[in-house]
């Protein structure tokens, strides 16, 4: 899959260090993968959920939640949110553009 982009992740790391293991870790699995429907990424991420139009991931223990759009057919994860898990529950997120349209 072709991630856009990975200059947020780098930019979330910055700010929360303690992110940079578990975040590398999930871009390493989704870079080499073809996820054709959001079952494929259950099979390798157990713990994601698809919340309308975005994937979340759980990554670093529940620390964080990354949030995504995924384009099966043009194989693209676009990177809308990486958060902590108090602003995930904030669910300023759901205000998305891409939430509900795209």
């Amino acid at each position: 899959m072709h991630i856009i982009s990975y200059k947020k992740i780098l930019q979330f790391i910055e700010k929360h260090p303690n992110s940079k293991g578990p975040l590398e870790g999930w871009y390493r699995i989704a870079r080499k993968e073809s996820f054709l429907s959001f079952q494929d990424i259950k099979n390798i991420f157990p713990s994601s959920d698809q919340v309308k139009r975005f994937v979340i991931f759980n990554i670093g223990g529940n620390n964080f939640r990354l949030i995504v759009f995924v384009n099966y057919k043009s194989k693209r994860i676009f990177i809308r949110h990486i958060l902590t898990h108090a602003d995930y529950d904030k669910e300023k997120w759901k205000e998305d553009e891409w939430f509900m349209n795209n």
